[in-house]
């Protein structure tokens, strides 16, 4: 697969990917009362699940296949720590954590929740860019697949928690869209690296794992056991830990 090849995969997929979102926000329109805190907890945890699979077994294991565990534990570190400066100097609001970061009174608190939700969808993007490095085509459909997946309770979380904040239907819709919008910007960006810099994919891959995994354990897991479900949260991210183990073997 030539480079340009790489670029055009690497961006479509990570933008059907984002667009997912959009499809798990149409709910709401439907909506006579809102989702219970319970089944949200039981959606994000499915979808930190997928993610981890897709994590482990698209982006990890070939990083360590084409670069050795030296790069990959580099890379997987590197990404993490990018995320955490992100994450502690970008003021960002969580929907059930509260605020972080610099206290700007000047940043309205929609902006906030739109800059956290950049922080959580930015690698996810990336992730799928790069995934199709090296002509890894299985691997790229494997990442984008799962990151479609776990992006559409994302989508309904997200506006059922826009709804929460006392915007629309509608408004919480668009802004959920647009919340997806933000992936391919990230896949086009690792895709245009892993064909300028082919030599560095394996520390792609790995700072794309660093990010995800980062982004699992800071931002998805604390939130699906903020209410008491903690059970029923563990079980779904199992369950959709072993969907995406099958499909990734399935595919491959």
């Amino acid at each position: 697969m030539t480079g340009s090849q790489i670029f055009w995969y690497g961006s479509i997929a990570s933008l059907i990917a984002g667009l997912a979102t959009s499809i798990g926000a149409i709910p709401v329109f439907f909506f006579k009362k809102q989702l219970s805190e319970k089944s949200l907890d039981a959606f994000l945890g499915f979808a930190a699940g997928i993610m981890l699979a897709a994590t482990m077994f698209s982006l990890i294991v070939p990083s360590i296949n084409t670069g050795g565990i030296t790069i990959t534990v580099i890379g997987i570190i590197a990404g993490a720590v990018v995320l955490e400066l992100f994450d502690t100097f970008s003021p960002h609001e969580h929907f059930l954590k509260g605020h972080e970061g610099p206290n700007i009174d000047v940043v309205k608190k929609v902006w906030l929740f739109v800059i956290a939700i950049t922080l959580h969808n930015f690698p996810e993007g990336m992730a799928v860019g790069v995934s199709f490095g090296g002509g890894m085509i299985k691997n790229g459909i494997v990442v984008a697949l799962a990151i479609g997946i776990q992006n559409i309770p994302e989508g309904t979380a997200t506006a059922v928690s826009f709804l929460k904040a006392g915007y629309s239907k509608k408004q919480a819709f668009w802004w959920s869209f647009l919340t997806g919008v933000v992936e391919p910007i990230g896949g086009i960006l690792g895709a245009a690296l892993v064909v300028i810099m082919a030599p560095a994919l394996p520390l792609f891959l790995s700072f794309a794992a660093g990010a995800m995994l980062y982004v699992i354990s800071d931002e998805i897991i604390p939130e699906t056991h903020s209410h008491g479900y903690e059970r029923i949260a563990t079980f779904s991210l199992i369950f959709g830990f072993l969907l995406m183990m099958v499909l990734d073997n399935a595919l491959g």
